[in-house]
Formats: C-alpha cells, sequence, structure tokens
C-alpha cells in the first residue's frame, strides 16, 4: 500500500476556487459538488481487488459566517453536533488495480445534503462548516467493515488521500459573488447563465436578448414601464412597481419572457444568489 499514490485531477480549478474560498451548496434533495473530486491512482497491485471510496470530514470545530463588507469568511461560533456518518463507496468498487489505473476516478454523483434523517446515501454535512474531502483505496481483505453508514475502516490495507485545495465551506446559497461568477464560467452545467463573450452578468445576457431592453442594467422608471407595456402588450404579465422606501427608486418586479419568469432588479442579498 505505500506504492499507492492519488493525483488530483483538475488541480488548477481548485485551486481557482480554493484561493477565493470554495462554497458547495448543500440542499435538503441533494446537490452535487463542483468541482467534482476526480482522481487518477497509480501503484496498485494489478491483479489485487480494491475498494475505492470517499467521505467528508470536519476541519475544525467551528461554525462560520460571510462577513461581506471585507469579503471574509468568520469564526461565528463552535461546531454544530456531529452528522451521521456517511461514506460514498464508488459504484464501479470492486475492482481490480489494473481497472482502477486505467482510468480517471470521478465521485461526480457524489450528492450533499444537509437533511440528517437523509435515506437516499448522500453526504450529510452542516451549513456553514469547513470541511476536507478524503479519497480511500482500501484492500478487499480490509473491507469487512466499510459501509455507507459508518467511518471508514482503518488498517494496513487501507490508504487515504485528501487535498488542501480541496477544503470548501458549506452554504445553502452561495456567499461570494466571486464564487458565483467562476462557478457560472466553469461549470458545463451552467451553460444557460453564460452568454458567448463571456464579459456580462448573467442578468445583462438575458436582458440583452429581448428587444425593449439594453444592458447595462439599471432601475426601470415609470417612462420605461409604459414603454415596455406598449411594446410587449399582453407578453407582460405580473408587473408590479412599487417606491423603495431607502434608495428613492422604482422595483420592476416579474415579468415573463417566452417560458421563463425574470426578476429585472432584485433586492435579495447576494446570499440568496445562487445557480
Amino acid at each position: 500500500m505505500e506504492e499507492i499514490q492519488v493525483e488530483l485531477q483538475c488541480a488548477d480549478l481548485w485551486k481557482r476556487f480554493h484561493d477565493i474560498g470554495t462554497e458547495m451548496i448543500i440542499t435538503k434533495a441533494g446537490r452535487r459538488m463542483f468541482p467534482a473530486m476526480r482522481v487518477k491512482i497509480a501503484g496498485l497491485d494489478p491483479h489485487q481487488q480494491y475498494y475505492i471510496a470517499m467521505d467528508i470530514v470536519p476541519v475544525d470545530n467551528k461554525r462560520y459566517r460571510y462577513v461581506y463588507h471585507s469579503s471574509k469568511w468568520m469564526v461565528a461560533g463552535n461546531a454544530d453536533s456531529p452528522v451521521p456518518p456517511r461514506v460514498y463507496i464508488h459504484p464501479d468498487s470492486l475492482a481490480s488495480g489494473d481497472t482502477w489505473m486505467r482510468q480517471v476516478v470521478s465521485f461526480d454523483k457524489l450528492k450533499l445534503t444537509n437533511n440528517e434523517l437523509d435515506d437516499q446515501g448522500h453526504i450529510i454535512l452542516h451549513s456553514m462548516h469547513k470541511y476536507q474531502p478524503r479519497v480511500h483505496v482500501i484492500r478487499k481483505d480490509f473491507s469487512s467493515e466499510l459501509s455507507p453508514n459508518k467511518p471508514v475502516p482503518s488498517g494496513d490495507g487501507v490508504k487515504t488521500f485528501s487535498f488542501p485545495e480541496t477544503v470548501f465551506t458549506t452554504v445553502t446559497a452561495y456567499q461570494n459573488q466571486q464564487i458565483t461568477r467562476l462557478k457560472i464560467d466553469r461549470n458545463p452545467f451552467a451553460k444557460g447563465f453564460r452568454d458567448s463573450g463571456r464579459n456580462r452578468t448573467g442578468l445583462e445576457a438575458i436582458m440583452e436578448t429581448y428587444a425593449f431592453w439594453r444592458p447595462p442594467v439599471r432601475t426601470l422608471t415609470f417612462e420605461d414601464f409604459t414603454n415596455m407595456q406598449k411594446q410587449q402588450g399582453e407578453s407582460m404579465i405580473g408587473i408590479s412597481v412599487r417606491k423603495n422606501q431607502h434608495f428613492h427608486h422604482f422595483y420592476c418586479g416579474i415579468f415573463m419572457c417566452g417560458s421563463k419568469y425574470v426578476e429585472l432588479e432584485s433586492d435579495r442579498s447576494p446570499a440568496e444568489e445562487k445557480l
């Protein structure tokens, strides 16, 4: 087992997130990680049988909060009570060392949840805590105690690997807008949020699609509202305009473009924005 080596794939992307402060969304139903953990394994016995598994453990015993004016994570108190242990056993397990070494081992189907009663096998985590993913190589003869609902067994036939750049903070909505932009830019499943030039915000890209709106995004006036009504006719639904008492400007609520509802200007905080 001493000869085994595990190399993190997409390490440059992980480092870009790490430099900002990686955040991972957790939901009741379970959310996949991005970036996903992908590794290349070397040094296995080609004829030996192995399980490959992953778990996620707390970095410390602290709970965190995001401070917007300084764009930093700060300690907010002690960690919440421990969650039930969960281990994600790679679906290709059990396989020979030769099989594992000929492929990139991807954990892209692993999901994170904050539902402590989850019965789908997702990894259970607390929001606003820092965690470290770990990859385990487990020889078949040491796997008798291996279970999705128990801690990973220890012993000479088990080797564990972790990568500092994969540490992340769990959130129910992204806190740092830089993380939101980087996820939109790099996640292939966020194509709908990108434009061909990759220079505009997702909202600006949507607005430019329609004749009655051109970026940059700005607050609507009554004149804009009247013009949109004339241009769109019955396609405009659910319009509401109200005076904002704090900033003395007008807020345009929800309108429908095709089959999608779009919010022109939102009074949601950055913490409520998510992919």
